[in-house]
């Protein structure tokens, strides 16, 4: 195992997704983090207990959900970069505090390791049921960003990036992980800390007594002071002015809500990130997530070797949905087909960016296990021979 002076490990390392996110968090710069234990993400918070005390970090064991997701908030506006990390019922008790998290525009990160529900439903097993909670989970307007590992090595990745989109937004982010990919083992390469960008926060240089904490026009970001900084402000998660104080009218609304709406909605081209394979003469696209963009692999390959042109599209950013691309996409595409570890949630967020100009077809799955390729493979198969024959009897 090599460190750094800062004890930040670096070089190559066979570590599991769960473990591969704690050093991603500490690569970003997160020195605070708080949580509860809850399978399947126990393991990110019990690395992190064992390792940020050897780099000046702090970890807090709270005694419920509610109590992490507000803490993680009060460490930030103190001047932390920190996170929380989470599973089903955790992240359900969460949802008011992230809606928090975003009146506050307050840079922090949540971990969900997904598994199957609802309610206690099925704590060491895979799930992808909480995508739609991701971003709807809290009451009132808003635009979440939300990223969808499937590797550890992309759970170290996107662990930075999450923190870096925090940053740069002043929007909570959230990791959404998943059983499978949280516990599985593979080679993770840690670059040295100068190899990694990082986002460091901005701070306002205003004078004391001139600093106004939501001060920002447009889809501008407001500059962030550190509680203890000599500032006097006020944070609530009331509509609020430019100064952080209550203003309860419908002018004080739309000005606020617009501004954190558009800050995600106007920039979402520059948010989204998509691993595109074999796109451009594809007759089918299979779009995918998490774990079950690794399954799809195997079927697609089972496609080709039967003449089927399919090729395959995985979300990163889950959150915003890449839209544009799926539109664009539905004026070249015959169908596309998406498999997924519940009974249709981003399938349906697909639906209305195609707009009715390519069939779609879910491939459904309760959660447990991951899909066996063959199911994926005959839906591809299906959706594409359908189309050939509605071609056929033009």
């Amino acid at each position: 195992m090599k460190a750094d002076p800062k004890g930040v490990l670096t070089g190559a390392h066979f570590l599991d997704g769960d473990h591969a996110c704690c050093e991603g968090a500490l690569s970003a710069g997160c020195r605070f983090v708080a949580g509860y234990p809850i399978t399947p993400s126990t393991e990110v918070v019990e690395r992190i207990a064992m390792r940020f005390p050897t780099v000046g970090g702090l970890f807090i064991q709270m005694e419920d959900e509610i109590a992490s997701s507000i803490a993680i908030q009060g460490a930030v506006w103190a001047g932390a970069k920190a996170m929380t990390v989470t599973s089903g019922p955790g992240f359900s008790l969460m949802m008011e505090h992230i809606g928090l998290a975003v009146m506050l525009e307050t840079p922090c990160v949540f971990v969900n390791v997904q598994r199957g529900g609802p309610s206690t439903g099925l704590p060491t097993l895979p799930g992808q049921a909480d995508m739609m909670q991701a971003r709807w989970g809290s009451h009132g307007d808003y635009e979440i960003i939300a990223l969808s590992p499937n590797s550890p090595q992309e759970c170290y990745d996107l662990t930075i990036k999450a923190f870096n989109l925090a940053e740069e937004y002043r929007v909570p982010v959230l990791l959404m992980m998943d059983e499978c990919v949280g516990h599985m083992t593979e080679k993770v390469v840690i670059p040295r800390p100068d190899e990694i960008e990082v986002t460091e926060r901005k701070y306002t240089d205003a004078k004391p007594g001139e600093y106004l904490p939501y001060q920002a026009s447009g889809i501008a970001v407001p500059l962030m002071a550190k509680a203890g900084d000599g500032h006097r402000f006020h944070v609530t998660g009331l509509t609020h002015d430019e100064r952080g104080y209550p203003v309860m009218n419908a002018e004080a609304q739309e000005k606020l809500v617009r501004r954190i709406v558009d800050k995600i909605r106007k920039n979402s081209d520059k948010i989204v990130m998509l691993d595109e394979s074999e796109i451009e003469d594809a007759d089918v696209v299979l779009v995918s997530y998490g774990i079950t963009s690794r399954v799809a692999v195997k079927a697609i390959e089972m496609a080709k070797a039967q003449g089927i042109k399919v090729g395959h599209l995985r979300l990163i950013t889950a959150w915003p949905f890449p839209e544009n691309r799926i539109r664009e996409l539905a004026k070249k595409v015959q169908a596309f087909v998406m498999p997924e570890l519940n009974y249709g949630q981003m399938f349906f967020e697909m639906q209305r960016a195609i707009e009715g100009k390519a069939k779609s077809y879910l491939v459904p799955h309760g959660g447990g296990t991951v899909h066996e390729p063959e199911v994926i493979c005959r839906q591809i198969m299906e959706a594409a021979k359908l189309q050939q024959g509605k071609e056929a009897a033009r």
